[in-house]
């Protein structure tokens, strides 16, 4: 019986709208999954033929103990190598130099002062969203505008005097067209869902099912492209500009919700990739 280790976190900070669904569909395939917390020290993820990471949602608070714990996994999916290149959000930096649009960003390292005047006017953005490059879900994230320039100074300075930050563009077609989440699924892209935007405090808000536009697919394939034979998954954040130019909002490679509830068959195919890496067959 295949033994797939399910990585999750001991202190799960919401419910994991996967987890249920994942843990029964691997049962019926005939496999054997464990949840198990990637911080909790008497975990033995050794013991299992794989490792799937799936809610470990608490990793950017201990980002360089979670890469350790990573690199001695055997056997986990997405790899340590993908992993370690998806943890800071200035993979978005990548992705632009290879071609791929993302959403306009400035980032500010640790310990540095921007003005955020200077930046809006350098730039012509008249509202922006302000977050952490290592986070998750909507950890220490606060949209502004050029009526609240000063809330979003003090924002931006008790951020970066503690880690890295990040200001991005705020995208009006947040509240029109949507922020569309691809869901990429062990070779191909599965299904899609809307988002909602989402800041500190607040809950993520997902649509059914809606259908995937040719050009689409082709945005998300080329996000993924360069690594798409190591990953057993991924999600494609997008978003439109104002010309209607998709861009990537974000590129999520380590623990993103998958919306198996609103695309069930989605859920085979990701069993199917587990049990035939399981078997070393990646």
């Amino acid at each position: 019986m295949t033994r797939v280790a399910i990585a999750t976190c001991r202190n799960l900070p919401e419910p994991d709208p996967d987890q249920e669904l994942l843990v029964a569909a691997l049962e019926k395939a005939g496999a054997r999954p464990t949840l198990l917390a990637w911080d909790e020290p008497s975990a033995r993820f050794s013991d299992h033929d794989l490792t799937v990471l799936r809610s470990t949602w608490n990793y950017f608070e201990h980002v360089e103990d979670f890469l350790r714990w990573t690199e001695g996994v055997p056997r986990l999916f997405n790899p340590p190598r993908i992993v370690r290149t998806n943890a800071n959000k200035t993979y978005l930096r990548a992705l632009h130099e290879r071609g791929v649009d993302v959403v306009p960003t400035e980032f500010v390292e640790k310990g540095e002062r921007r003005a955020v005047a200077e930046i809006l006017d350098a730039r012509g953005w008249d509202r922006i969203v302000i977050k952490p490059t290592v986070s998750a879900g909507s950890f220490r994230t606060a949209s502004f505008d050029r009526t609240t320039t000063t809330e979003a100074q003090a924002f931006l300075d008790g951020l970066a005097a503690d880690r890295a930050a990040m200001v991005q563009r705020w995208m009006p077609a947040v509240e029109t067209y949507g922020e569309r989440s691809l869901v990429w699924i062990d070779g191909e892209v599965s299904h899609a869902i809307r988002k909602s935007p989402r800041f500190s405090g607040g809950h993520e808000s997902v649509s059914d099912e809606v259908p995937i536009a040719p050009e689409e697919r082709a945005f998300a394939e080329k996000a993924v492209a360069p690594v798409a034979k190591e990953l057993l998954y991924a999600r494609v954040d997008m978003i439109r500009d104002d010309d209607g130019v998709l861009r990537i909002m974000e590129l999520e490679l380590i623990e993103p919700s998958l919306f198996f509830k609103q695309a069930p068959r989605a859920l085979d195919r990701f069993v199917a990739g587990i049990l035939a890496r399981a078997k070393g067959k990646d």
